[in-house]
């Protein structure tokens, strides 16, 4: 089977505008502003994963449309939210880069990667920190110290390629975990809606959380599998600028 061709987008949001999206839409969420600008722009072809790197180095988004596809989804999109993103300037102009990314990748190759990931774990009906589960389930203070960074690794382990083979998601096993660190941590509030039932308007509610950058090397263990993966992401909140590998190449 020929693997669906994959794109990586690169753009320079425009960081007055996008204030001005989030001061609209009511919202301290970057993340959640970014989704939001993505389907207002894109509609159900929204580019997901995505990664906000910073300023300086902008917005990169995979996307499985082509150059032609792209620039027809921009010409229709809400010229604040293209603006706002980087896509077009005030003229209307494309100020975005779309390259082709690999599909063919050969078996065993390595790659550096990173990736930022929301690290958390399902305990009832809640969402928790991997790490703060993992203090718990080892008694607390008077249990066996827990490292943050060790409970990370596991976590992106587990959700790489799965806890039992007979269980595996068509992603899971696309790789072989040579070595990873945590590059940074910090906790921060997300932002997240319910939908819109009977009328009624969406709601917000805070969710509180882990954010991270882990980064390493792998080495593919199975291209097709790899291909999804990448489409994928990694972890929970994918929609909103976690979960995307970022991939280089290693001698």
């Amino acid at each position: 089977m020929t693997p669906q061709q994959l794109y990586l987008m690169h753009s320079k949001p425009d960081t007055s505008l996008l204030a001005t999206w989030m001061a609209r839409h009511r919202t301290r969420d970057l993340g959640e502003a970014l989704h939001g600008l993505l389907h207002a722009a894109f509609g159900q072809h929204a580019p997901q994963p995505f990664r906000y790197l910073d300023e300086l180095r902008g917005l990169l988004a995979y996307t499985p449309l082509d150059e032609p596809a792209t620039a027809a989804q921009i010409a229709k999109a809400e010229p604040l939210a293209a603006q706002a993103l980087g896509l077009t300037d005030h003229n209307g102009n494309g100020r975005y880069r779309l390259r082709a990314f690999p599909t063919q990748w050969p078996r065993d190759r390595m790659l550096g990667f990173e990736v930022r990931v929301r690290p958390t774990v399902r305990s009832g009906k809640q969402e928790q920190d991997a790490f703060l589960h993992a203090v718990k389930l080892a008694g607390g203070s008077q249990g066996a110290p827990v490292q943050r960074e060790n409970v990370y690794v596991q976590w992106l382990h587990h959700h790489l390629n799965g806890p039992d083979a007979s269980l595996r998601q068509p992603w899971q096993g696309a790789v072989e975990i040579l070595d990873v660190r945590m590059n940074s941590f910090t906790r921060n509030k997300v932002m997240r809606r319910t939908q819109a039932v009977n009328g009624q308007p969406r709601r917000g509610h805070a969710i509180e959380g882990p954010d991270a950058v882990l980064s390493g090397r792998l080495r593919i263990a199975d291209p097709d599998a790899f291909n999804r993966l990448l489409m994928r992401g990694v972890g929970r909140h994918r929609a909103y600028g976690f979960g995307m590998l970022l991939l280089h190449s290693i001698h």
